[in-house]
């Protein structure tokens, strides 16, 4: 019994098997370990003028690179398990090294602009940009895809390649803008600025840059008359400032009504 078991353990296929799931727990080992490593040594302390955001994306950048070098080098020992010597493969590759690229121009561009999406910063994690069609939050940047989560949840992978402009809302301070509409026979235009400055002269937010500043009247017509307010903020605090600008002018508005009623 003892020498069909081991004549079972010595077949060849067996063997290979026994291979292969090697490799693949080697794989789930080494990827753990890895990538355990990889986020312990970007959570030590950084430098003042290292960008947290920059910290993250080159941390995502790295974790990619790290899985698809161990990916093809855990593929390429399964495939020499399997008898598939890699010598004569790499060199028909040479021979259809054309063919394969014509196949892989989508790819080949995509890791093109996304090296150069890296390079020049255009883009980072943590970042509020529209680029290719979609607005929202970067989560991830590779050299391939770039993962945007748009506003109401939705999670986008854009191929690098369709990545054609950046619009980065996020560098610098930004700017809170209301644009306050009214009817253009409610009341007199200039009473109604007056107004607003009365609302805001005591305003005040935690992410507010300069003090609220009513530019005047935006645009006028027969019916309606705009009027735009304007603050600079922290970044991704504009719309917070704004709300709350909408709200300290609702506030004043109704409170002189009920004194004018009184």
């Amino acid at each position: 019994m003892i020498p069909l078991i081991e004549e079972w353990f010595n077949h060849p296929l067996i063997q290979t098997a026994w291979q292969i799931l090697f490799a693949i727990l080697i794989y789930f080992i080494v990827r753990a370990i890895g990538r355990k490593l990889i986020s312990k040594a970007f959570q030590k302390p950084r430098a003042k003028e290292s960008s947290v955001a920059r910290v993250q994306t080159l941390e995502k950048l790295l974790l990619n690179v790290f899985s698809y070098v161990l990916f093809f080098i855990i593929a390429f020992n399964i495939l020499e398990s399997l008898g598939f010597h890699l010598g004569p493969l790499l060199a028909a590759a040479g021979v259809v090294g054309l063919a394969i690229g014509f196949g892989a121009q989508g790819l080949v561009s995509d890791v093109v602009t996304g090296f150069f999406l890296i390079l020049e910063r255009q883009l980072e994690v943590g970042d509020y940009v529209s680029a290719g069609s979609v607005n929202g939050i970067v989560e991830e940047l590779g050299f391939r895809t770039t993962q945007i989560r748009a506003f109401d949840g939705t999670l986008h992978y854009i191929p690098n390649r369709n990545i054609t402009n950046v619009d980065n809302h996020s560098r610098g301070n930004m700017r809170a803008l209301v644009d306050l509409t009214i009817p253009a026979n409610d009341k007199n235009t200039e009473e109604t600025i007056a107004m607003v400055h009365e609302a805001l002269e005591t305003f005040t937010h935690p992410a507010l840059i300069s003090n609220p500043e009513v530019v005047g009247v935006l645009s006028d017509d027969l019916s309606t008359t705009v009027i735009r307010v304007i603050a600079k903020t922290e970044n991704m605090q504009q719309w917070a400032v704004e709300r709350d600008i909408r709200k300290a002018i609702r506030m004043h508005h109704e409170t002189a009504s009920k004194t004018t009623e009184d």
